[in-house]
């Protein structure tokens, strides 16, 4: 009876030490993979601070290329930009998807005005994208202002043979200036189908900034189901015009607003996707696609939007090459055509996926700016969203602690799907909005260190899914 308890003893005792041992085995792998993981996204960050190339590549195109609108022989000389400079990083392959974009222009620059207690006052005025020009003459009427798209439809007849002035501002109480403008841009997009409908001779906008500056902001807008009869142009005034133009019809309700535009959508042009791969080592059949947008407004440089999203994108592909990261999956970079007034680049980058049954299981996207990176958007399962969120303490020591659930980005949310896990990059945003669609979006508005510190941010975050994506369940097709 003692051996026979002796020799139960013994068996415990052998299988608590393999235990303990598996234990210890496992917290040791855990341990050495998270030391590598951090060793590797402190060389892509060391490699982006002194040896980075996005901050040459933004001066070449906004200074050398400028605003490239859809259409436009600047959105071409972009397109054939990004190819030659694709094909010199080194990528496996590089190709153009053809894709037929719409051709808006602005014509001469805009004019508007008013007069009020015998002071003629100038007003700096934009065009907004879409809209139709005035008559030759421009148009004067009576201003009716009005805070939400509900109050104008309100209005209803009174509108007739008015200029509906739209002056919401942004709530400054929101931290993330991206709620602020959400939650505005509604009365620039709809704001002419709104009145319209109802006979009026015109719409002006407040601009969509945080900013009480001079500098009017374009943007798109749209007419919606209205039948042509009834467009009436839509132009976007700067916000400090409209904080005056405001007090100035609390004193005289019966000014009237002149303004003149010659814009234009003259028929669709072709243009281009430019596309180019790193192909993975493993399942190349399982695509990430890392992009920004080419095409920009045409009153500045493009610079923040969205010249900072493309050369960050890039970057990504250059530092993975320069430092001998090998994906196991391939990284797909797209410089998408047609963002702003349009995404037809987004809609047939993802229809072509879908026709060619490629199998995408994740995307990046950077359209928020070049300021300071503070961290990422996730759209993904909850599986996926979890996953990348418990990278958060290898990715806080840059800065990127913000790792929460919300949408990705214009041109890669249609290949959005239960499999697919997308990814907003976020900087800091409290400057984007005085830059945002203006003549001021240039290449000086650019940190050259922040730029940079974004695109290690991107690569870093491609570095891990490509690396645990999908690590320990199959991807379904």
């Amino acid at each position: 009876m003692k051996k026979l308890l002796l020799l139960l003893f013994l068996m415990i005792f052998i299988i608590s030490c393999n235990q303990k041992t598996t234990k210890k085995e496992i917290s040791n792998t855990l341990s050495l993979k998270e030391k590598t993981d951090s060793t590797n996204i402190k060389t892509l960050f060391n490699s982006a601070l002194t040896h980075g190339k996005s901050y040459e590549w933004l001066r070449d195109l906004t200074q050398n290329v400028g605003g490239r609108l859809s259409g436009s022989l600047e959105a071409q000389k972009a397109v054939e930009w990004g190819e030659q400079l694709m094909k010199e990083v080194g990528l496996d392959s590089v190709w153009l998807q053809p894709v037929m974009v719409p051709h808006w222009v602005r014509g001469e620059k805009e004019v508007a005005n008013y007069t009020t207690n015998g002071t003629k006052k100038n007003v700096p005025i934009c065009a907004l994208g879409f809209s139709i020009a005035t008559p030759k003459e421009g148009i004067l009427a009576e201003v009716i202002e009005v805070k939400s798209l509900e109050e104008a439809k309100a209005l209803g007849p009174k509108m007739n043979g008015k200029i509906v002035f739209f002056n919401r501002p942004f709530d400054d109480t929101l931290i993330n200036t991206f709620k602020a403008y959400g939650g505005c841009v509604d009365q620039r997009v709809r704001g002419a189908t709104a009145c319209g409908e109802f006979g009026a001779k015109g719409v002006i906008v407040r601009s969509m900034t945080n900013a009480i500056d001079d500098y009017p902001h374009t943007g798109t807008m749209s007419y919606g189901d209205l039948p042509k009869e009834k467009y009436i142009p839509a132009a976007a005034i700067s916000s400090k015009a409209a904080e005056i133009l405001s007090a100035d019809l609390q004193k005289n309700p019966k000014l009237k607003f002149y303004f003149k535009q010659s814009c234009e959508t003259l028929p669709d042009e072709p243009s281009f996707n430019v596309v180019g791969e790193i192909k993975g080592t493993e399942t190349p059949e399982n695509i990430f696609v890392v992009g920004g947008h080419l095409d920009s407004w045409d009153l500045g440089e493009g610079a923040h939007d969205d010249g900072t999203g493309v050369v960050q994108s890039l970057e990504v592909a250059y530092l993975f090459k320069k430092n001998n990261i090998k994906p196991k999956n391939t990284i797909r970079i797209v410089f998408f055509m047609n963002e702003e007034n349009g995404t037809r680049g987004a809609k047939k980058y993802a229809a072509l996926a879908k026709l060619n049954k490629e199998n995408h299981i994740g995307g990046l996207e950077s359209d928020a700016g070049g300021h300071t990176p503070r961290g990422f958007s996730i759209d993904a399962n909850t599986v996926n969203t979890e996953l990348l969120q418990s990278w958060k303490k290898l990715l806080a020591p840059y800065g990127l602690h913000d790792l929460d659930k919300g949408g990705s980005g214009a041109d890669i949310s249609p290949l959005k799907s239960e499999n697919v896990t997308l990814v907003g990059y976020r900087p800091d945003s409290q400057r984007y909005f005085d830059y945002h669609h203006t003549s001021r979006d240039t290449f000086d508005k650019v940190n050259k260190r922040e730029l940079e510190l974004g695109s290690a941010s991107m690569a870093s975050i491609i570095y891990l899914m490509d690396k645990y994506l999908y690590a320990d369940a199959p991807v379904k097709p």
